[in-house]
């Protein structure tokens, strides 16, 4: 049984998140402890809230996770943790993020649409990758999200549309780091399969 362990940093969904890889099939242990996550299969990095907050949080394990980054096992980013992968945010003033995927997350412009973005949205797949194997152009998924992250095309597996198009999925340059915007916990069939995929690239 894979050993997936979600880091628990003060901030994130610990719970629903579990539940859902369980369901997949997982071993699943809500840590922070370094050695914990070094030695898990693959690593969930959650999140709910505000950048910043998250920022300072999750400070004491920065070199634990480029550690396990460089090691090449996969890990998941969800809603705030797809962010804190970004190289800034403007949430909060101008504040670093983790920088393993290069970009930038930005408010969503002013405009007729309410913020946050909460709801179920279709998606676009831009490119392929195993963690969204068997999963159709167009899906729904959920998103509750204030701020959206900004990439290049190379670093985009998946776009959305919401008064502006966005990243809602994102992979590093070396593949195994992957950050969905939207909660493939709560996102139905199509987020349990998305949950499946990733335990089984671990």
């Amino acid at each position: 049984m894979k050993k997936i362990v979600i880091i628990d940093y003060g901030l994130g969904n610990l719970r629903s998140v579990r539940k859902g890889l369980e369901h997949a099939g997982a071993n699943v242990i809500i840590s922070s402890d370094p050695e914990e996550i070094k030695s898990a299969d693959g690593v969930i990095l959650p999140g709910v809230g505000a950048f910043r907050d998250a920022m300072k949080n999750v400070e004491s394990l920065r070199s634990t996770i480029d550690e396990y980054v460089a090691s090449g096992k996969p890990m998941l980013g969800i809603c705030l943790g797809q962010q804190m992968m970004l190289s800034t945010s403007e949430e909060g003033g101008l504040t670093e993020g983790l920088n393993l995927v290069k970009g930038q997350v930005l408010r969503f412009p002013h405009s007729d649409l309410k913020v946050p973005h909460m709801g179920w949205n279709s998606i676009k797949i831009t490119q392929q990758h195993p963690i969204f194997n068997g999963i159709n152009d167009g899906s729904f998924v959920y998103f509750v999200h204030s701020y959206y992250v900004d990439t290049t095309d190379k670093n985009t597996l998946i776009s959305c549309e919401y008064g502006t198009e966005f990243a809602a999925a994102i992979v590093n340059d070396a593949g195994n780091v992957v950050g969905t915007q939207f909660h493939p916990e709560k996102s139905g069939d199509t987020g349990l399969k998305i949950l499946k995929n990733f335990v089984a690239m671990c």
